[in-house]
């Protein structure tokens, strides 16, 4: 099988550890075992002592009743068994993509968005429809042009929401419309909502599975848990013909999550209220930060997020992305990711979620740089 370099992942791979301001990064300020426990109201000497005897087996192959009940409460009317837990949403995207999509099958795909919702299907032998996200439009999809891309032989839609890179979000009534697409011609539609969980105000952020009777969440308790270490991801669906033969594909790719990796996002879980208060805080602050150093900027502009920890800063200078951040990067130590990584010129992502004073120094150098390109 030949598949495209993943870009995104190739560009991190070779540059971030030179990085001094890493402005790459997508979770929220990661926490420490430390933290995690005393989020949880643990006491962290005496827990991790327990775990000294903690037997490493395979556990429960299915993922254990604490995590499975942890994450069906993240959503509306998903039960447990409804939970297939994975390695990462990568891993999730992976099993979803490659047990429903044969070749010779058309889908639909937005873009950007993280790079395996198009690859991974080309690499099969599918048709991959385009649904260009733009500034124009917030980066939202256009329901008119998603429709006319869509015929019996759609037998997929690939959203991401919140949108990485961009950090919009579609709102519920533009999700009910793609719906009705998607139910008109019996497809999946699987939305990478890896972002889903921190609102501004601490309301419930709706999942296609609240509203699709064939939608397919993948979450991940990377991105707003702070736990990449983990490793743990998920799908999640109300379809029992799709859980049923992702489950059945998994043993061939998973067996199962780490026996720690899941006792530690079943704690996680259990203080969802705890991690979810202080990432809206860092969010929140970060996402202010950014609007105010944009705003000071006479060459740089963006689409404001309204979710998620990444947004897409555009600059006018004529210079390819991948060559201004390589630049940027050695003579700076600030690290983005390059648009070029999403299929775009002409600007970076930012992650814009971990600690403040990296933030704003960071910010702070790239304006000095972009100075010296006039």
């Amino acid at each position: 099988m030949k598949i495209k370099t993943f870009k995104v992942e190739q560009w991190m791979n070779e540059f971030e550890n030179d990085a001094v301001y890493n402005l790459a990064e997508t979770c929220v300020d990661s926490l420490t075992l430390r933290q995690l426990l005393e989020l949880a109201g643990k006491d962290p000497e005496e827990f991790l002592a327990g775990l000294a005897d903690t037997r490493l087996t395979y556990s429960h192959i299915y993922g254990s009743p604490a995590f499975l009940k942890g994450i069906s409460e993240l959503y509306r009317g998903i039960r447990p068994d409804q939970v297939i837990p994975t390695h990462g949403a990568i891993g999730a995207n992976y099993q979803v993509l490659m047990t429903l999509i044969e070749p010779g099958d058309s889908m639909v795909s937005v873009m950007p968005t993280y790079q395996q919702h198009y690859s991974i299907p080309e690499s099969i032998g599918a048709e991959v429809n385009i649904l260009q996200l733009g500034p124009e439009n917030d980066f939202l999809p256009e329901v008119k042009a998603l429709r006319g891309m869509v015929s019996r032989r759609t037998k997929l839609i690939s959203l991401n929401n919140p949108n990485n890179p961009s950090g919009s979000l579609i709102p519920v009534e533009t999700l009910e419309e793609i719906v009705d697409i998607a139910r008109s011609v019996d497809a999946y539609i699987l939305c990478d909502e890896v972002y889903r969980g921190i609102s501004d105000d601490g309301s419930y952020m709706p999942s296609i599975t609240d509203l699709y009777e064939k939608g397919i969440s993948v979450g991940s308790m990377s991105k707003v848990f702070s736990l990449a270490g983990l490793r743990m991801g998920w799908i999640a669906t109300p379809c029992d013909q799709a859980a049923a033969a992702c489950r059945e594909r998994r043993d061939y790719d998973t067996i199962s999550c780490g026996v720690l990796d899941d006792l530690f996002a079943s704690v996680a879980l259990e203080a969802r209220d705890a991690i979810f208060r202080r990432n809206r805080e860092i969010v929140l602050k970060n996402r202010k930060i950014l609007d105010d150093w944009v705003s000071s900027q006479e060459k740089v502009h963006y689409t404001k997020p309204v979710a998620g920890n990444t947004a897409l800063l555009y600059y006018d200078y004529n210079v390819p992305s991948r060559e201004l951040c390589t630049k940027l990067l050695r003579e700076t130590g600030v690290f983005f990711t390059p648009g070029e990584c999403f299929e775009l010129e002409n600007c970076v992502r930012i992650g814009y979620a971990f600690d403040s004073r990296t933030l704003k120094e960071g910010l702070e150098k790239f304006g000095e740089f972009l100075a010296g390109l006039e």
